[in-house]
């Protein structure tokens, strides 16, 4: 795949990633604009280093939004409701009210 067809599917990816991250939060979703700019301000790069390290950045940025970001929505004055998407829960130690002793 050429570099052009890699920075095409990483901007595709990153759109698609910051819809399902930002679900329903007409604000957040505002971030296209950023990826936009992002992409049109290095759109005349030529050196292959620098578009490797762009990448990575890019790559990064969609990895963290896709894997830590929680949304959160205000019910009342001082309460926040965490609504996390399907893939962030993952299996884990149940939780256990009384503490182990430690061994």
């Amino acid at each position: 795949m050429g570099q052009e067809a890699k920075v095409l599917q990483l901007f595709k990816t990153l759109h698609r990633t910051r819809q399902q991250v930002f679900k329903n939060d007409a604000r957040a979703l505002e971030a296209r604009i950023k990826i936009n700019e992002e992409f049109k301000s290095n759109k005349n790069e030529t050196s292959p280093k620098k578009i490797e390290e762009l990448m990575k950045v890019g790559s990064d940025v969609e990895l963290l939004l896709r894997t830590s970001v929680i949304q959160g929505i205000h019910t009342d004055h001082n309460t926040l409701q965490l609504v996390p998407r399907k893939d962030l829960l993952i299996e884990n130690v149940p939780y256990c009210d009384v503490p182990t002793p430690k061994q």
